[in-house]
């Protein structure tokens, strides 16, 4: 070992890498990652983060408060500290910015109720099969994901709508919209409802029609009646690659739906998109999408992982990839722009 730290360049196989010494360090913090995940959920279902949320706490006073151990307390925040979750000075804890604005129950911001949805025994099977998948290229034969009313959508609805709210209120100021002029706007596979809700809270002569499974669509018009937009908030139930659509959109949103598919398969949805638009008609992508290079950023190029464990043939797909895609599809002068949170864009393209 010796020999390798003082002339790395020794051995041919390391030539192309830094000069430094080998480590094992990434192989453990990998395989040890899921001890990350079963911290942060325990964290979350025991309230430590609504704890801290006013005052920093010692591992003796969070478990008082949460009615648990104190031993179970002062290792699990430890290990939160450890991972960034929780600061620690002296024997106190307290939240870090982010925390407190994103896993204190109270704050609007709270998305702790993503984990039923993010860590469901569905998404935990798709990713304990991921040998099998990699060796056929086609993902998501152990569930039934697709099928009608399934309940992993539902809880999709439920539990991540906080999660899309920043990148819906920022795609629908992206997209520029007159709010003295009525608008008629789609929504495809709308889930929570979120993109929809935010385009027609900005412009309150708007009209939404969304498109999903039945039951589904109870959650999104319940969103809509806590945004006080029921009123003008319409649905299409059904399978969005066979429903009528109708005519006449002036903007159609496609958010979070095309990486389900493969291009030909996507191609034919915003065929249909594009069919349902008026001249000069806005639509309007969200997606995660990487760079050319498929391994930057971080978020999106990670990303197609997940849609090799879910799906036969989905993918996180490049801007060059999209843009083919709406070419293909009719649509002219696709642009992307950053949404909050950063892992995910915003394409806009238009229809002639």
């Amino acid at each position: 070992m010796s020999a390798i730290i003082q002339n790395p360049v020794s051995e041919p196989h390391l030539l192309n890498f830094p000069q430094k010494a080998p480590s094992p360090m990434l192989f453990f913090e990998t395989v040890n990652a899921f001890r990350r995940t079963e911290a942060l959920k325990s964290a979350i279902e025991l309230g430590i983060f609504s704890s801290l949320a006013k005052d920093s706490l010692s591992a003796a006073e969070i478990a008082k408060k949460g009615n648990i151990s104190e031993r179970g307390t002062r290792i699990l925040c430890d290990y939160l500290v450890v991972i960034g979750f929780l600061a620690k000075e002296g024997n106190l804890y307290r939240n870090t910015v982010d925390s407190a604005m994103f896993l204190d129950r109270k704050s609007p911001a709270y998305v702790g109720n993503a984990i039923d949805f993010l860590l469901s025994p569905t998404t935990r099977e798709e990713v304990g099969h991921l040998t099998e998948y990699v060796k056929t290229g086609k993902g998501g034969t152990h569930n039934d994901a697709f099928e009608a009313n399934n309940p992993k959508w539902i809880d999709f609805a439920r539990t991540m709508g906080v999660l899309q709210s920043m990148p819906a209120q920022a795609n629908a100021k992206a997209l520029q919209l007159d709010p003295a002029k009525k608008h008629k706007v789609l929504s495809l596979a709308a889930g929570h409802g979120m993109f929809e809700i935010a385009v027609g809270k900005l412009n309150p002569k708007t009209d939404m029609v969304a498109v999903d499974w039945p039951v589904v669509l109870e959650v999104a018009k319940e969103n809509a009646k806590a945004a006080g937009v029921a009123d003008r908030y319409h649905t299409i139930p059904g399978d969005a690659f066979k429903v009528d659509f109708g005519k006449d959109y002036d903007v159609a949103l496609v958010t979070g739906f095309l990486h389900h598919f493969d291009p030909p398969t996507c191609e034919e949805l915003l065929r249909k998109v594009h069919a349902a638009l008026t001249p000069g008609g806005k639509l309007s992508i969200v997606e995660f999408v990487p760079n050319d290079d498929r391994v930057s950023p971080p978020g999106p190029a990670a990303f197609s992982l997940n849609m090799l464990a879910a799906t036969p043939g989905g993918d996180a797909y490049t801007f060059k990839e999209l843009e083919s895609m709406l070419k293909k599809a009719g649509f002219q002068s696709p642009e992307m722009h950053p949404l909050i949170p950063e892992f995910l864009s915003g394409i806009m393209a238009k229809k002639a």
